[in-house]
């Protein structure tokens, strides 16, 4: 072969490899800590759309609305990367390295990207790959791992910025299993795919990589096949709006592929979140202002509900008249409230708790019951509000 012939084989092969480090599907880092956590291929990216304009005298009226709501919803549907950095053990240089790729999709003109939390978990660089196959940076501005939303700002300039297309959002009430759904993302690396269901389920329990273990409520199932790498991507109904964000993939399996059962977090529940982030930076979580017992503690003294041990000064508990645990002034341990419903609904354990305060907003009135020595009072509280600062 002429030299000018290898080393213009020599530079395409060094391009492609560089593509395939830099989009390819490699494991997310949390995958064990996420039971549903999509296990990424090595697949190359293709990030640029090269799928021939359609005939469409040979396409049906169903087939030509499907194929204008991927066309009009994919420039909206965008490809994250994952980079952390690591520290060579023997030269000491830091290196970047992709440990996970994703989907997300476009919020607004000013480069809010919404995702999975899990899908830029423990990055220290995040890329954003456009439908023009343009890449840019972007920073996470917030978001919640108990939900698993998060939101990013991508590093654009002003003129790119005014070529985005936000979603168009819609709502995940009065959905209805078997109707038609649509799901775009980026699976195995791949560049915007479509596929095709329905919802098969509602009102689904869907465990989250956040540290309190309590579930994302009101999940929808869909058979719309959700693979490795459309975490984060869009569920589209079939007017092309924004219904869910596929999240995960029942897979017995363990080898990552579609099982047929999908799950997206609904856009109602992601909404909220989404425009706390954009509007204080953070997700604002309502609190009760109390420390809590382990589990064990109220077990071991033979009631059912959650034991307080400490109420902060100043704190709606506090304000309320909520009684913390104690010791008097002879050494022994006074027990402190021990909170069995609020607003009618019985609490027996933490998660039960959880569940019901996430279900609130700070500011939000609540009716506290609680046992007091053995005696049932109640009690009005204001919920407060605590700042997740997003990496949490």
């Amino acid at each position: 072969m002429p030299e000018l012939g290898r080393r213009i084989l020599s530079a395409l092969t060094a391009a492609t490899l560089a593509l395939a480090i830099l989009f390819s599907s490699t494991p997310i880092a949390d995958a064990a800590a996420f039971p549903f956590a999509p296990r990424l291929s090595t697949a190359p990216a293709t990030l640029e759309m090269k799928a021939p304009e359609p005939d469409k005298s040979e396409l049906s009226p169903e087939e030509l609305q499907t194929v204008e709501l991927f066309l009009r919803n994919t420039p909206s549907v965008v490809n994250i990367a994952n980079i952390a950095s690591r520290t060579d053990f023997y030269t000491m240089d830091t290196m970047q390295v992709p440990q996970g790729t994703g989907s997300g999709f476009i919020w607004d003109m000013k480069g809010h990207v919404v995702t999975n939390f899990h899908v830029i978990r423990g990055a220290s660089d995040i890329k954003v790959a456009l439908i023009d196959s343009s890449v840019y940076p972007a920073k996470v501005i917030g978001g919640d791992p108990d939900k698993d939303i998060a939101v990013l700002q991508l590093q654009a300039p002003e003129e790119k910025l005014a070529e985005l297309k936000p979603i168009s959002i819609g709502t995940s009430t009065n959905l209805q299993v078997g109707q038609k759904v649509y799901a775009i993302g980026n699976p195995f690396g791949l560049d915007h795919t479509l596929t095709q269901g329905i919802v098969s389920g509602l009102g689904r329990e869907l465990a989250t990589p956040g540290f309190r273990g309590v579930p994302i409520k009101n999940v929808i199932q869909t058979d719309a096949a959700i693979n490795p790498g459309n975490s984060g991507g869009v569920l589209l109904d079939s007017k092309g709006r924004l219904i869910g964000i596929n999240t995960a993939i029942a897979d017995p399996t363990g080898k990552g592929a579609s099982s047929g059962v999908g799950f997206a977090i609904p856009i109602d529940t992601a909404k909220g979140l989404v425009e706390q982030v954009l509007k204080y930076g953070k997700v604002v979580r309502p609190i009760l202002g109390i420390t809590i017992a382990p589990p064990q503690t109220v077990r071991q003294i033979g009631v059912e509900g959650i034991l307080v041990l400490e109420v902060p000064e100043g704190g709606p508990a506090a304000r309320a008249g909520i009684n913390g645990t104690y010791r008097d002034e002879r050494g022994r341990v006074i027990l402190g409230d021990v909170i069995t419903a609020i607003d009618g609904k019985e609490i027996k354990l933490q998660r039960d708790l959880f569940q019901i305060l996430d279900e609130k907003r700070p500011g939000d009135k609540i009716k506290l019951e609680v046992l007091r020595n053995g005696e049932k009072m109640a009690f009005d509280i204001e919920l407060g509000g605590r700042q997740l600062s997003g990496t949490e």
